[in-house]
């Protein structure tokens, strides 16, 4: 489990633009289930998702047309019910953290896993979520 003092500034950079914090897999369920779209992040201490994810993430929401109804994040190595929950919905893909899905009605219509975001720079992470905006939101 990593320490709080480094995971809380990460995970502000999701929370302090609007997205709710899941800590418990109840909270995940009913996230996922809402209607409408869901945007979930599973954040990483990683440099991948330092550098390009979250960035690109919130880039995507700032310049796209059209955008999710909600917006959660859960935290890997640290969230440990809540990331586990999440993972479940995202079946078959193996785990991967950071990774985005946007869910529609509780269905995953779109997926990011850690290899697309790895190498990706900030504009093509926000490019790629923009267009799955478009085309679910």
């Amino acid at each position: 489990m990593y320490p709080a003092e480094i995971v809380i500034p990460m995970k502000g950079e999701l929370t302090q633009n609007g997205f709710e914090d899941l800590v418990t897999a109840d909270q995940v369920e009913q996230a996922i289930n809402q209607e409408g779209t869901t945007l979930v992040v599973v954040n990483s201490v990683c440099g991948c998702a330092a550098g390009s994810a979250r960035p690109g993430i919130l880039l995507s929401l700032k310049n796209a047309d059209k955008k999710p109804d909600h917006l959660a994040t859960v935290f890997a190595g640290f969230d440990f019910d809540a990331v586990n929950k999440v993972r479940e919905h995202l079946l078959p893909y193996p785990p991967s953290s950071p990774s985005v899905a946007l869910f529609k009605d509780g269905k995953l219509v779109h997926f990011l896993e850690r290899h697309n975001i790895e190498g990706a720079s900030a504009p093509m992470i926000a490019n790629n979520l923009a267009a799955a905006f478009e085309a679910y939101c």
